[in-house]
Parts: C-alpha cells; sequence; structure tokens
C-alpha cells in the first residue's frame, strides 16, 4: 500500500476504493511495524497535543522565550466574537488556533510539528475551528489527521518541507496543503479534490520566503500560520466547490521545491534578509541577543 507520488496514491484510493486516509493507515501498517491499534493510539496523543496547544494561550498567555509574541491569540479569539470581527466564526477561531500553538512551541511547549515547528499552527487550527463549528467527532479527526498525513509524506519524499532549504513555502505552504486536503475529506470530498485543495494551496504561497525575526520561530511566523489556515479554508471551499487547479498536485509540489531552491540564501531562514534583514529587524534581532 505504499505510494510515492500522488498520482500513485490516486490509483490506489480508485483500484481499492478508499479515501486518501485509509490507504495511509493502511501505508503505515504495511511498511511500518506499527499495528492498527498501535496508529489509533498515536492519532489520539496527536489530536491531544492539538487541542491543548491550540488553546492553551487562549486561556492563559504569556510571553515568548525571545518575547516578539504572546498574547497575539488571545487577542484574535476575543476579537472575533465582536460585531466588528470580518473574518466569521471559522476563520476567526482557526486563525487564533493557529496563533496559539506558534506560542506554545516558542515558549518551549508541546506541540506536533505539522510539518514542522514554524508551521506547526495550520493544521490543528483548522481542525480545531471545523471540529466547533461542524460539530464533528474525534474520530473523523483522525481521518483527517491521517490525510494530512499522507500529503505531508509525499512532500516530504518528493520536495521539501524545510524552510532552510525552500522557503516558508515548503513549511506553511506544506502544512496549507495538508490541512486543506484533509478539510475536503473530512467534508466529503473525493480523492481527486483533496489533492486538487492541495495543489491549490501550494501554487498560493509559491515563492513564500523563509525570513523569521533574529532567528526565532515567533515572527512572522506566527501570523503566516493564520494565512496558512485561510489558504487552507480558501482551497478547500474552492475543490469542494468544484474548482480544479490546472496543476497537478505532483507537478505543483514539484514546482515548489524549484522555486525554493532558487530563492537567494537570505531567504532562507538565514535571518538575514527580509522581515529580518529590516533596520527594526535587525534592531530587535540585536536586543534579543544582547548586541
Amino acid at each position: 500500500m505504499d505510494f510515492y507520488n500522488g498520482q500513485v496514491l490516486l490509483d490506489l484510493c480508485n483500484s481499492e476504493n478508499m479515501p486518501i486516509s485509509a490507504v495511509m493507515k493502511e501505508r503505515e501498517i504495511t511498511e511500518g511495524t506499527l499495528t492498527s491499534e498501535e496508529v489509533d493510539a498515536k492519532l489520539v496523543t496527536v489530536l491531544n497535543i492539538m487541542k491543548d496547544s491550540s488553546h492553551k494561550p487562549i486561556e492563559k498567555p504569556g510571553k515568548s522565550i525571545g518575547g516578539l509574541i504572546g498574547g497575539e491569540a488571545k487577542k484574535v479569539n476575543d476579537f472575533g466574537k465582536t460585531s466588528v470581527s470580518v473574518a466569521g466564526d471559522m476563520l476567526s477561531k482557526a486563525m487564533s488556533y493557529s496563533m496559539a500553538v506558534l506560542e506554545v512551541n516558542a515558549s518551549m511547549g508541546l506541540i506536533v510539528a505539522a510539518p514542522t515547528a514554524g508551521s506547526s499552527g495550520v493544521v490543528p487550527g483548522v481542525l480545531m475551528a471545523l471540529k466547533e463549528e461542524k460539530g464533528l467527532s474525534d474520530e473523523i479527526l483522525y481521518k483527517g489527521l491521517l490525510n494530512a498525513g499522507a500529503v505531508g509524506y509525499l512532500l516530504m519524499r518528493n520536495a521539501s518541507v524545510s524552510g532552510a532549504e525552500a522557503g516558508c513555502q515548503a513549511e506553511v505552504g506544506a502544512a496549507s496543503a495538508m490541512a486543506a486536503s484533509a478539510v475536503v475529506e473530512i467534508m466529503g470530498g473525493t480523492p481527486e479534490q483533496c489533492l486538487a485543495a492541495a495543489s491549490l494551496s501550494i501554487s498560493n504561497l509559491l515563492g513564500l520566503v523563509c525570513d523569521p525575526i533574529a532567528g526565532l520561530v515567533e515572527s512572522p511566523c506566527q501570523s503566516r500560520n493564520a494565512v496558512g489556515v485561510a489558504n487552507a479554508i480558501t482551497s478547500a471551499e474552492l475543490a469542494l466547490a468544484g474548482v480544479i487547479h490546472p496543476i497537478p498536485f505532483d507537478e505543483m509540489a514539484e514546482a515548489m521545491y524549484r522555486v525554493g531552491k532558487s530563492l537567494p540564501f537570505e531567504l532562507r531562514e538565514t535571518a538575514m534578509g527580509g522581515c529580518a534583514g529590516t533596520p527594526t529587524g535587525c534592531a530587535l534581532g540585536c536586543n534579543i541577543c544582547g548586541k
């Protein structure tokens, strides 16, 4: 049940009449050493960590180690409940939950790197908001996690999820693709629609640079996770509506990798360009480092 690219995954889904989540679970069992029960147990652990990390800073905000972020998730969550919020309940919750995870990460808390620490808020942000808005069970979310895992596996295998290698498009872009695909399956979409949503997500953030201020996974990482959930929700909605991206998922993944490798090194997690390279970004970095 292994698959090395998106087309093989779709072929397996069609030949076995299985959703992406089911194929991914079978892969974990047949290609690894885990039993079905052990896979289920790991999903429970992952989801519990996501629940905790997406809500704790909203209930009890605190400053990050670098001091660049802290309390933003609660601000967004509180504002989303007001009459002047423009995002709507689903997006507002997803944004605040994704930002909360980044606050946990930047405070040395426990998160799920999905696929990385810098993009760890996107998948839980989207799934937790969807769970609340649609009244979903944990069992449904487990399928979403498996689906997201399949997309992440393909991007790790055929492209990159590393900001140092391919920019933030490979981190938040990949996380958006994972979350978008998961949402589509959860909401009854086909495997083809899942990968269409993933392809759309990658294309929407193509070329996004990785420029953390002071080299810390704090800013602009946190706000980019909020953008990542908006991108995932948008891409899922488009795919479920029948909008198919003209570039297949496999080609989009390859394009993302080529674009990432062509980015100057200053824009690949070196903290030497972009936001980090501005006068204010440099000054903040110096203040944090004490130089």
